[in-house]
C-alpha cells in the first residue's frame, strides 16, 4: 500500500513539475514554426533557429504557442532575458521582470568603460559620472 501511495505520490509530483517547465511540446513547436513562417520574428534568417520564450520563462512566461517565437541563435542570445534584440535594437518580447516587484531594482550602475591590460572590456560595475570604475579612473 505504501508502495502505491508512494509512486501516486512521485506521479503527482512529476506532473506538476513538468507543466511549470520551458520545455516546449512538439505540437507546440511545429504550431509556432507554422505560424512564425519559419523565419526570425526579429532579422528574418532561417538558419540556426531556437524556440524563445516573448516573456521570459524566468519571469513567469509559459511555454505555449501563445508565448513562444521563433529567433534565430543570435538574436536569442542578443534578447537574453530582457525585450529587445541588442544585435538589431528591436523589441522582440515583453520584459515582465522589469514589472516584477520581487525582483531586486537594479541600481543605477553601469558597466565600467575601461579595458584590462589583456585589452578585454572591464566587468566591474561603476556609478561613477565617467563611466569608469576605481581601477580606471
Amino acid at each position: 500500500m505504501k508502495k502505491i501511495f508512494l509512486l501516486l505520490a512521485l506521479i503527482v509530483i512529476s506532473v506538476s513539475c513538468f507543466s511549470q517547465s520551458r520545455y516546449v511540446s512538439e505540437t507546440t513547436k511545429k504550431i509556432v514554426f507554422t505560424r512564425d513562417g519559419g523565419i526570425c520574428q526579429c532579422c528574418g534568417s532561417s538558419s540556426e533557429l531556437e524556440y524563445d520564450h516573448i516573456t521570459p520563462f524566468s519571469c513567469g512566461g509559459e511555454s505555449d504557442a501563445a508565448n513562444i517565437q521563433l529567433l534565430c541563435f543570435q538574436c536569442n542570445r542578443s534578447k537574453s532575458n530582457s525585450c529587445t534584440c541588442k544585435v538589431h535594437n528591436r523589441t522582440v518580447g515583453t520584459n515582465c521582470c522589469d514589472k516584477n516587484t520581487t525582483v531586486k531594482p537594479s541600481s543605477t550602475s553601469t558597466q565600467c568603460s575601461g579595458t584590462t591590460q589583456k585589452n578585454v572590456r572591464c566587468k566591474n560595475r561603476t556609478t561613477s559620472p565617467s563611466g569608469r570604475c576605481h581601477h580606471h579612473d
